[in-house]
C-alpha cells in the first residue's frame, strides 16, 4: 500500500473525501447553531422565567460542564462501532433535545434539558473531527482543520441571521424549535457518507485480514495503555483546551448581552454585528489553518493569539455600532484563527487508536475548566455596575497570553501520518 507521501501533490479529492468533510464540518456547524441559540435569547428567556441573567448563565455553564461526559460516551462507541453510525445517533439526540427545550414550562425543566444537551454536544466534536481528519489527505489537513473549526463560527453566524430575521416572529421558543433541523444532516450522513478509511483499515487489521499483507499483530495500541503512555501530552492538551475555550467563550458568549444590555442596541443591530464578526471568524480559521501547513501549528497559534491583544480596546471599549463591529471583526478573526489550527493539532497530538475519544475528551475537559466563564464574567460585570466590557476584556487579555506561552512549550505535530491512511483514505467510496 503506498504511503500518503507518494501522492502527487495536485491529486484531486475523491467524492468520498468531500462528503466526509461536509459531514464533519456540517455536524459541528449545526451543533454550534443549537448551542448559540441560547446565547442570543438569554436575556429574553431570563425575563420570561423571572430569573436574573446571572442565574440564566448557569444553563450555559452546565452545558459546558457536561460535555466531557458526552465525549466519554460517544467517543468509545465510535471506536467500537465506527464514526459514521455514532455520529448519526449523536446528531439525532442533540436535535431532539433542542426541540424539547422549546417546550420547557419553567427554568428547572429547561436547565435539566440543557444538561442533557451538554452530554449530546460533547460527543460531536471528537467523532466528527475523527471522521473528517481520517478521511482526507495528509497534505490537506491544515486547510481542512480551518474548514472544520470554521463550522463553529458558521453555526454562530446562522444563529445570528435567524435571530435577526425571526426572533420577533417566533420568539425564543421558536428559535429552539428550529434547532431540530440537524436531523436532516443525520439522514444525509446515514445514506451518503462512507465510514472512516482509517477505522475500517484498523478493523481489518484486528480481524487478521490486512489487505497489504501486514503482520496480524501489527495493530493500533489499546486505548488505556496508549493513554497511560502519553499522559503528559494529554495533561498539556487539557490545559491548552481550557485556555482555548476561555478564549472563545470569553469573547463570544456574553457579547450579544453586552450589546443589548450595556450598549442598548436593537436585536437587528446585534444580529448584524454578530454576522459581521462570525464572517471574520470563518475567514480567520481558514487562513490560519492553511498557514499552519506551511509555518507549523505552534507558530500559527502563537501569532494569532497575541494579535488578539491590540484588538481588545476597540472590541470592548469603543462606542457606536460601527467601531464595536470593527473591533469584534478583528478580535474574532484572531481568536478563531488560532482555533482553526486546533482540530489538526489535537488529532495529530494523540496516539493511534484513541482519535475518536481523546481529542474530543481533552477538548471537553478544557470546556469544563472554562465552563464558569459566562457566570464569572456576568458576576464581574454586576460588581462593576453592569460593565460587561471590562469583564470581557480582562478575560480575553489574560487568556491570549496564556495560550501563547503554553503552546510554546508543546510539541509540533505538522505532517504526522495516521495509521491506515494512504490509498484506503484516497479511494474509499
Amino acid at each position: 500500500m503506498p504511503s500518503s507521501s507518494t501522492i502527487p501533490p495536485k491529486e484531486r479529492w475523491s467524492p468520498a473525501q468531500r462528503k466526509a468533510l461536509f459531514a464533519g464540518a456540517g455536524s459541528w456547524t449545526l451543533d454550534a447553531f443549537d448551542y448559540f441559540v441560547l446565547v442570543f435569547v438569554l436575556s429574553t428567556m431570563a425575563k420570561e422565567f423571572h430569573i436574573t441573567i446571572v442565574t440564566a448563565t448557569l444553563a450555559i455553564t452546565f452545558t459546558l460542564i457536561l460535555r466531557p461526559v458526552g465525549a466519554l460516551i460517544f467517543g468509545p462507541l465510535a471506536e467500537r462501532f465506527g464514526r459514521k453510525p455514532i455520529l448519526v445517533v449523536n446528531i439525532v439526540v442533540f436535535s431532539l433535545i433542542e426541540l424539547a427545550s422549546a417546550l420547557s414550562p419553567n427554568f428547572e425543566t429547561f436547565f435539566a434539558l440543557r444538561l442533557l444537551y451538554g452530554v449530546a454536544m460533547g460527543g460531536i466534536w471528537g467523532v466528527a473531527s475523527a471522521l473528517t481528519m481520517e478521511s482526507i489527505p495528509t497534505r490537506s489537513r491544515g486547510f481542512v482543520s480551518g474548514v472544520f473549526q470554521a463550522g463553529y463560527p458558521l453555526g454562530y453566524l446562522i444563529a445570528s441571521v435567524i435571530y435577526g430575521l425571526l426572533i420577533d416572529t417566533v420568539g425564543w421558543r421558536g428559535m429552539f424549535a428550529i434547532g431540530v433541523v440537524p436531523i436532516l444532516l443525520a439522514a444525509y450522513i446515514f445514506f451518503w457518507v462512507d465510514e472512516s478509511p482509517v477505522w475500517t483499515a484498523t478493523r481489518r487489521s484486528a480481524a487478521g485480514a490486512r489487505p497489504d499483507g501486514g503482520i496480524q499483530g501489527e495493530r493500533k495500541p489499546a486505548f488505556w495503555p496508549a493513554v497511560a503512555a502519553n499522559w503528559p501530552v494529554l495533561v498539556f492538551a487539557v490545559f491548552l483546551m481550557a485556555g482555548f475555550n476561555f478564549f472563545s467563550h470569553g469573547t463570544q458568549d456574553l457579547y450579544p448581552t453586552f450589546l443589548t444590555v450595556q450598549q442598548h442596541f436593537t436585536a437587528g443591530t446585534v444580529s448584524i454585528i454578530a454576522i459581521f464578526y462570525n464572517i471574520a471568524a470563518i475567514i480567520g480559521g481558514l487562513i490560519a489553518g492553511t498557514l499552519s501547513e506551511r509555518f507549523g501549528r505552534k507558530r500559527t497559534i502563537i501569532v494569532f493569539a497575541l494579535l488578539a491583544l491590540p484588538c481588545i480596546p476597540l472590541w470592548a471599549f469603543s462606542t457606536g455600532s460601527v467601531a464595536l463591529g470593527v473591533g469584534a471583526f478583528l478580535i474574532q478573526f484572531m481568536v478563531q484563527g488560532a482555533w482553526g489550527v486546533v482540530p489538526a493539532y489535537l488529532n495529530e497530538l494523540v496516539p493511534e487508536g484513541t482519535r475518536a475519544v481523546l481529542p474530543g475528551f481533552v477538548y471537553q475537559v478544557g470546556n469544563v475548566i472554562a465552563a464558569a466563564n459566562a457566570t464569572i464574567q456576568a458576576l464581574i460585570a454586576q460588581s462593576a455596575g453592569g460593565n460587561y466590557a471590562l469583564a470581557m476584556a480582562v478575560v480575553a487579555a489574560i487568556i491570549a497570553v496564556f495560550i501563547a506561552v503554553l503552546i510554546a512549550f508543546g510539541p509540533e505535530t505538522r505532517g504526522k501520518e495516521f495509521v491506515g491512511s494512504g490509498a484506503d483514505a484516497r479511494t474509499a467510496g
